[in-house]
C-alpha cells in the first residue's frame, strides 16, 4: 500500500490515475529516474517512454515547474550595440530666415534643423559638423555635414527620409558613409565661395534673396583687377570680422584648462591660402549679374563678404586699386573696405581627398 501510494504521488507521468482520462497528445520523454520503495531498501528504476506516449496536462505542469522554468531564453543576453558609422551628408538651402548654420539658442538654425531632423528619423540626434559656418543669411549650393549613427540605415533611405522632415529651404543632395575619421571641416581641402552683384536698375523680387543690387556704375576691369591681387598666401586679418565673444572665449577655456594643468591651444591663424580669385559677366533675362568666385585653403569670418566689399569700393572709383597690398599688411579691418551683405554669398562646393 505504501509502495503504491508513493509511487502514484512521485510518478505522475506513468502511474497518476488521470493519465489515459487527460491525454491529449504525444510528447518523447527521455529517460527520467523514479523512485520505488521496498521494505529493505530504496531502488532507482529507469523507465524510458516511447514517441507516441501520451503526457496528461497535469504531467505538463509538472514538468514545466521543474525544468523548463530553469531555462534561460537566448533573448536574455545582451546584444552588442553596433559601432557607430560616420556620414556625409551634401546640402543646399537658402539661408534667408535662418540664423547661420551653427546651432544657437532660440535660433532658427540650419545645424538646428538638421539635428531635429535626424532625431526624427533615427532615434538619435548627433550634432552635424559643417564644413563651414555660414552666417545669417547665407545660402549654400553644397555645404558638407558629417555625424556618426549607430543605426543601420540605407543612405539613399535616409536621404529621403531627411528630405520629407526637413524644410522645404533645406535639402539634401547627397548622402553616404564615410570612413571613420572623416570630419567635414577638418577633413576638407579647399572650398569654392560665389559673390553675386545684380547690375540692373530694378531687383526683380524673386531675386532680391540671392543677389547685392548695385546699379552705380563701375569698372568692370578695375575690379576684375583687384580680384588677382588676394591669390596666393597672405595674412587675411584685414577682412576678418572681430568678434567680440572670441575673447571672453578663450579666456573662459583657458580658466579652464588652467585647472586641468593642459596648455590651452593656440588660436587659429589668420593666414590663408587663395588658388583663384575672379569675377566673371553673366546676361539673364533680368539683367547683367556680376559673379565674384574665389577658391581657397580655408576662410576667416565674414572674409569673403569684406573682399567683395572692398573690390566694389576699388570698382566704383571709391578705392585706389594700388591701396590693396597696404590693406593687407595693415592687418587692421578698420583698413579694409565694408562688408557686403550676406544675401548675396553662397557656398559653392567643398572640396576632400581621395579617400574622402
Amino acid at each position: 500500500m505504501i509502495r503504491n501510494g508513493l509511487f502514484s504521488i512521485f510518478s505522475p507521468v506513468c502511474g497518476h490515475p488521470l493519465f489515459k482520462q487527460y491525454a491529449r497528445r504525444p510528447l518523447f520523454v527521455p529517460r527520467c529516474p523514479i523512485r520505488t520503495l521496498r521494505s529493505d531498501s530504496i531502488d532507482i528504476v529507469h523507465e524510458k517512454l516511447s514517441i507516441s506516449h501520451s503526457v496528461s496536462p497535469l504531467a505538463r505542469r509538472v514538468l514545466s515547474s521543474t525544468l523548463l522554468s530553469k531555462r534561460i531564453p537566448v533573448t536574455d543576453f545582451a546584444q552588442p550595440a553596433p559601432e557607430p558609422q560616420t556620414w556625409k551628408l551634401t546640402l543646399a538651402y537658402d539661408g534667408t530666415e535662418f540664423s547661420g548654420w551653427q546651432v544657437q539658442p532660440s535660433e532658427r538654425t540650419i545645424q538646428g534643423e538638421l539635428q531635429a531632423a535626424l532625431g526624427r528619423v533615427t532615434g538619435e540626434s548627433p550634432l552635424p559638423q559643417g564644413s563651414g559656418r555660414t552666417d545669417a543669411g547665407v545660402h549654400a549650393l553644397a555645404q558638407v555635414a558629417s555625424f556618426a549613427l549607430q543605426a543601420r540605415i540605407p543612405p539613399a533611405n535616409l536621404l529621403r527620409a531627411l528630405n520629407r522632415t526637413l524644410p522645404p529651404s533645406i535639402r539634401v543632395l547627397e548622402s553616404t558613409i564615410a570612413p571613420g575619421a572623416f570630419h567635414a571641416r577638418h577633413s576638407a581641402v579647399a572650398k569654392t565661395y560665389e559673390y553675386r552683384v545684380f547690375r540692373g536698375e530694378i531687383c526683380p523680387p524673386f531675386l532680391a534673396r540671392y543677389v547685392f543690387a548695385c546699379p552705380w556704375p563701375m569698372n568692370f576691369e578695375a575690379l576684375q583687377s583687384s580680384a588677382r591681387l588676394f591669390e596666393g598666401e597672405h595674412n587675411f586679418l584685414s577682412f576678418a570680422a572681430s568678434d567680440p565673444d572670441l575673447t571672453s572665449r578663450n579666456v573662459a577655456a583657458s580658466a579652464q584648462l588652467d585647472l586641468e594643468t593642459v596648455a590651452p591651444p593656440a588660436l587659429p591663424t589668420p593666414v590663408r591660402t587663395i588658388f583663384a580669385s575672379q569675377w566673371e559677366r553673366q546676361q539673364t533675362a533680368d539683367g547683367e549679374i556680376l559673379v565674384y568666385r574665389v577658391r581657397g585653403s580655408g576662410f576667416l569670418h565674414h572674409m569673403v563678404r569684406n573682399l567683395v566689399g572692398t573690390m566694389l569700393e576699388v570698382a566704383r572709383g571709391q578705392l585706389d586699386i594700388e591701396a590693396i597690398p597696404g590693406i593687407i599688411a595693415a592687418r587692421s579691418r578698420s583698413a579694409a573696405g565694408p562688408t557686403a551683405p550676406a544675401r548675396g554669398l553662397f557656398l559653392y562646393s567643398v572640396e576632400y581627398g581621395e579617400k574622402e
